[in-house]
């Protein structure tokens, strides 16, 4: 495959889609989700194909099966159902419904001279998505890219490859009847690893790469790219259960973060307990968690609470386990709390349980990662659950665009500035 090509005719769609109206854009989205409910038969079929290679390649062997990464969060994460597909349509009609960014003025302020200056948003351009195992991604980020006025390249994993292709058909189809210029949705359908390689050294035709999947993916992106990269990273997500915090709402806050589905970024891997408040609240908690299958690993103040659990080891506290396992730590006081997640943490989402709005004002400022959340589920941190649409990822970096990454973030700001026949003088 000619991945150059590819990126070359994303680069002349990019100029194109940069000046189109909204109206447009919006159309091609809405067609875009009524194309994915036609088709979910095609999809459904393509998606299990794609299962059925994978069980096969987890079935020698459990060990076998972790070491290649087929665990259950795996196989959980490139499931398509109906309602999953239902879901991205959803997502691309909330994204026609959100304002358009491309064109928005930020500011205007005048100058002294008679200048007026100000900013205005405008797209990247040229946007790579390198992903793993959630078909899901194709449809969203797709969506996002084309309201940005960005054009994209698709490159998803192996396991995946029926699931993403049958989704990238569909959205360029239904685009296309909608008048957006053909070339816009470039999708790498080589699972060879070099077209990778390839893709990371087109500094010229891409602008920026996006990696969603697990640490070696995101590490070797970073480490190849010769494009700038925004990092979805890894989800070392805290619940902390405060001393004042009331312990129904911290059970159902903490059950949710760690069962509702565990093999997503955002779930909870570790909860942190003020120990005037663990006598009360552990022994319930871990009782309710052990009914769902979940192992508890505990601080050995965790196990005189609660004898059942497993040691915890150092390494515990940093495994994103995506699984239904959990390492619980007793903490004496509000900054041990603060300091374990400052050393422990991604920087993607943590959460507070607390009655007290004083501890709940410090976590907020103290605490530092991309969503803070008080008295909700970690589980929230969703471009769809934050109004978003969707989301192209959840950046755990600082430059340019942290947390869910949304309509804004894929666009950056020029400076438009307007005269009256100004020239500047000489200052020699």
């Amino acid at each position: 495959m000619d991945v150059r090509a590819v990126a070359a005719a994303a680069q002349a769609a990019a100029r194109e889609l940069a000046t189109l109206p909204g109206e447009r854009k919006n159309a091609a989205l809405r067609a875009m989700a009524d194309g994915l409910v036609a088709a979910e038969r095609a999809i459904l079929e393509a998606n299990a194909r794609d299962l059925a290679a994978a069980r096969a390649a987890a079935a020698p062997a459990a060990e076998t099966a972790r070491e290649e990464g087929y665990t259950a969060a795996f196989l959980d994460r490139l499931t398509l159902n109906p309602k999953r597909v239902a879901g991205m349509a959803a997502g691309l009609r909330q994204i026609a419904d959100l304002p358009d960014p491309v064109g928005e003025v930020t500011g205007m302020w005048p100058r002294p001279n008679g200048l007026t200056v100000g900013r205005m948003r405008v797209p990247l351009g040229v946007i790579g998505i390198i992903y793993e195992s959630r078909p899901g991604v194709t449809a969203d980020t797709a969506g996002l890219c084309l309201k940005s006025g960005n054009a994209v390249i698709l490159r998803g994993g192996r396991e995946a490859l029926g699931s993403n292709a049958a989704i990238a058909r569909v959205l360029r189809e239904a685009a296309a009847g909608a008048g957006i210029p053909g070339g816009w949705l470039g999708f790498v359908d080589d699972p060879d690893r070099a077209r990778v390689k390839e893709l990371l050294s087109l500094h010229d035709l891409i602008d920026l790469i996006i990696p969603r999947g697990g640490p070696d993916l995101v590490r070797t992106v970073r480490e190849t790219s010769q494009i700038p990269v925004i990092a979805h990273d890894k989800g070392l997500c805290h619940t902390y259960v405060d001393a004042s915090a009331d312990p129904a709402t911290a059970e159902a806050i903490a059950f949710n973060a760690k069962v509702e589905r565990p093999g997503v970024c955002n779930a909870m891997e570790t909860l942190l307990v003020h120990e005037a408040v663990a006598p009360r609240f552990l022994p319930e908690m871990a009782a309710r968690l052990r009914a769902a299958g979940v192992e508890v690993r505990g601080c050995p103040a965790t196990r005189r609470l609660v004898p059942e659990a497993a040691p915890v080891t150092e390494a515990d506290w940093d495994t994103e386990y995506l699984d239904l396992v959990l390492s619980v730590r007793v903490v004496a006081s509000f900054e041990e709390a603060v300091a374990h997640i400052a050393r422990h943490g991604s920087g993607l989402a943590e959460a507070i349980v607390t009655r007290d709005h004083a501890c709940a004002m410090r976590f907020l400022r103290e605490v530092d990662a991309g969503a803070v959340f008080v008295n909700a589920s970690t589980r929230f941190t969703d471009g769809g659950e934050f109004g978003m649409g969707a989301e192209m990822g959840i950046s755990t970096q600082k430059l340019h665009a942290r947390g869910p990454m949304g309509l804004p973030e894929l666009t950056c700001q020029k400076f438009i500035v307007f005269g009256d026949g100004h020239v500047r003088a000489s200052t020699s």
